[in-house]
């Protein structure tokens, strides 16, 4: 699994892509650490964004169960985005869906998490076009 994060304002946005499981669940909740922090100090806002992630285990669910109760207990928010169709299933099965709110897109989540981030992330792909 490879992750990669990008701060937009207020929120960091982080990517990972592959399989979260057992084998890769660690690497995860260890990447996530010092991004939740960050996130918490400012109670700012993590976002996952799935659009590479295929599955997701139980494992992963608890490094998410995790990031969420640290961001919560901050005054942080945590949400993911772009859940592919294994994945979204995985998170209704779940009931993760009622734990992590989860948004269609990286662009409508800023929009409705950080008017700040919002403009800087558009301000960002209007630059890299």
């Amino acid at each position: 699994m490879e992750i990669s994060s990008s701060q937009f304002a207020d929120v960091v946005v982080a990517a990972p892509v592959g399989r979260i499981d057992h084998r890769s669940a660690a690497a995860l909740e260890a990447f996530l650490a010092p991004l939740v922090q960050r996130a918490a100090a400012a109670k700012g806002v993590l976002l996952l964004d799935f659009t590479g992630v295929d599955y997701i285990s139980s494992v992963g669910l608890r490094a998410l169960m995790i990031a969420s109760r640290q961001m919560r207990g901050a005054e942080g928010t945590i949400a993911v985005t772009n859940l592919q169709p294994v994945v979204a299933e995985i998170f209704a099965i779940s009931r993760f869906d009622s734990v992590i709110d989860v948004l269609p897109s990286v662009a409508v989540a800023l929009r409705q998490l950080s008017p700040a981030a919002s403009t800087a992330y558009e301000a960002d792909r209007s630059s890299t076009r």
